[in-house]
């Protein structure tokens, strides 16, 4: 390995066809953008793709499957939230693109996995980063909390059911998961352990006066602005940081009465080699069975119930 060069970056270096799809749902593709625009630039060909917590027109012709939609700037409106509609209209108002969004329904793990390959053969696809919002999708099960793990642990375990190249998993936004009950010393165990298993990548800054952090802000800002009354506090928190500041600060009246930990540790992407990470998941297995997202919380709530030990919170001792 290159002194210079962090080994994610150099399995990129391989790939000619990505999917950047957002692990955990709603807003989490936006956490994948600078990425996006990186990749771009570097002669790559990228395409965008999310777990939707929106009402999807199905039926429309854009229809790829029961349970994935191709939205676009024209796709039909039918509901006040719905991020990836809003994403595609900027792209076409402010960069002159028509750069669609592959939205997948929330189901269970089957589907999805259907629903990936079919992107993979229709666009060529080599090589898949998830991207999460957050740090709670390297949870394996025993921890604590879990935060919010049934979209991350659907979208973990299809992407590595899948016969691609190569597959990725990052995470931006240290610190915002805390509000979800995760605990980050559990988190940094996590990822000591997939350090010795060969399944860490590295960790590199967004700074703001990069280009495509700059195009990050504004597609945010744009979305924010057309669903004022969901507006992502995880971009925000990583957009703060950003911007310098630190400790309890609100860009959103949504935080308001909670207490924040704004920190510059939430502009950083941890990067890791998906199977390793789904190694770790100890309900793994159960998961691959499932079909809709009842299953998938079924699972997990059996798990949590069965499991002989969770363990207790710690603090960093720093």
């Amino acid at each position: 390995m290159k002194f210079l060069t962090l080994p994610f970056f150099e399995d990129i270096e391989k790939a000619n066809n990505i999917l950047l799809a957002g692990a955990g749902g709603g807003y989490d593709i936006f956490t994948g953008l600078p990425l996006y625009f990186a990749l771009q630039a570097a002669g790559k060909q990228v395409y965008l793709a999310n777990l939707s917590f929106s009402f999807l027109p199905i039926r429309e012709q854009q229809s790829l499957s029961p349970s994935m939609l191709k939205v676009t700037a024209d796709t039909r409106n039918l509901t006040d939230y719905f991020p990836e509609y809003y994403l595609s209209q900027w792209f076409r108002e402010e960069q002159q693109q028509e750069v669609p969004i592959y939205c997948f329904q929330k189901t269970g793990v089957k589907p999805l996995i259907n629903n990936y390959q079919i992107l993979i053969e229709q666009l060529s696809i080599d090589t898949i980063i998830l991207v999460d919002g957050g740090t709670d999708s390297l949870m394996c099960g025993d921890e604590v909390d879990l935060g919010t793990p049934s979209e991350d642990i659907s979208s973990i375990t299809a992407v590595n059911e899948l016969d691609v190249e190569r597959k990725m998993l990052t995470c931006l936004g240290f610190g915002v998961d805390y509000f979800h009950g995760i605990c980050h010393a559990q988190f940094l165990e996590a990822v000591a352990e997939l350090t010795q298993s060969g399944g860490y990548l590295g960790l590199f800054s967004l700074m703001q006066e990069m280009p495509e952090v700059q195009k990050y802000r504004q597609a945010s800002e744009f979305v924010f602005k057309e669903m004022p009354n969901n507006i992502s506090i995880v971009s925000t928190s990583i957009l703060s940081a950003l911007a310098g500041h630190y400790g309890n600060h609100h860009a959103t009246s949504r935080t308001r009465g909670n207490q924040l930990w704004i920190n510059p540790l939430m502009p950083v992407y941890w990067c890791f080699r998906l199977s390793q990470v789904a190694q770790r998941i100890l309900y793994l297995e159960a998961m691959k069975e499932t079909e809709t997202a009842g299953d998938i919380a079924q699972v997990i709530y059996d798990f949590r119930k069965s499991c002989p030990l969770i363990r207790k919170w710690e603090n960093i001792p720093i």
